[in-house]
């Protein structure tokens, strides 16, 4: 969390921060939340191909909340940037970024996370998040033998991720009639929230024998309330995004597993769709990168 600080104070909160003069392209790029971890190792990979592509930068903090991104947007019009990059925060929320960015004739392409009107954008470029829902409990459901007591903590009510991990989750468990779904609630993919959510869970005393989280941040507070519980070997954590801390946690046998979501394959693909329709290119409606469980036994491989 402290990376994600630092790497946020280099942004400005609304207009933005341009990198250095080039001789190419200047996209304007609104990202979600930069207290996120994983949405500031896609920032990185944003950066990294922007600099081998020659491109300027026009980067943006969103902090949560689809009014800050809008105004964003609104500014890089008001810049006349040659592309928007958009990571939306909530789905419904960002829709009027998504018409203006459209009404002023410039390129989109929304990244991340989906808005309900992306199919305005020229390009998608992100991982399906209901495939993400479904390998984080059949995981679960596989290491319970079909049965036992599950809580999930879900993400920002309304984000797209939050909707489709919970759709992949539940059609998972339509098929194990024994699992059961004790508690489920919001932690806004914050670590600290789940925390105190999973302590309190505890504190009911109803057996628990699994926890899915929908992002790493939230399984790792959950993981830490269990663990402070002395029941690290009772109920198993499951996240999703395989961040630095995530990967150590399964290396080192604490967390059961996460589901890799490859933060620099969507950040640099999205670069690279920009430039091309920049160009004239063609580029895809949908560019999809998928996601990979990750366990004690493959961790290795991302590391």
């Amino acid at each position: 969390m402290k990376k994600a600080l630092m790497f946020c104070a280099a942004f400005a909160m609304a207009g933005g921060l341009m990198s250095p003069a080039s001789a190419g392209y200047r996209i304007g790029v609104s990202y979600q939340n930069l207290q996120n971890e994983f949405i500031v190792n896609i920032a990185k990979a944003v950066e990294e191909k922007a600099k081998e592509l020659d491109v300027t930068l026009i980067e943006s903090d969103g902090q949560g909340k689809a009014e800050v991104q809008i105004s964003q947007v609104e500014n890089f019009i008001a810049q006349h940037v040659d592309a928007i990059m958009l990571i939306p925060f909530d789905k419904e929320g960002c829709v009027p970024a998504v018409q203006k960015a459209v009404a002023a004739k410039i390129p989109l392409v929304v990244f991340n996370a989906q808005v309900a009107n992306v199919e305005l954008a020229n390009t998608y470029v992100g991982s399906d998040d209901i495939e993400a829902g479904r390998i984080e409990m059949q995981y679960i459901a596989d290491l319970l033998g079909g049965k036992g007591n599950i809580a999930i903590i879900h993400g920002p009510n309304g984000h797209s991720a939050e909707v489709q991990r919970t759709e992949g989750n539940k059609e998972v468990l339509e098929k194990y009639p024994d699992i059961q779904v004790l508690f489920e609630q919001t932690a806004n993919w914050d670590r600290a929230q789940a925390l105190s959510l999973t302590e309190n869970w505890l504190q009911t005393g109803r057996p628990l024998n699994a926890i899915v989280a929908q992002n790493d941040e939230m399984a790792l507070g959950a993981y830490k309330a269990v663990e402070a519980a002395g029941k690290a070997k009772d109920i198993p954590v499951i996240g999703i995004d395989a961040i630095a801390d995530a990967l150590k946690s399964v290396k080192d046998g604490k967390m059961a597993a996460t589901v890799f979501q490859d933060a620099h394959g969507q950040g640099a693909t999205a670069v690279e769709m920009a430039v091309k329709i920049l160009k004239g290119e063609d580029v895809p409606k949908v560019v999809n990168i998928p996601f990979k469980l990750i366990t004690k036994e493959n961790v290795d491989s991302l590391q």
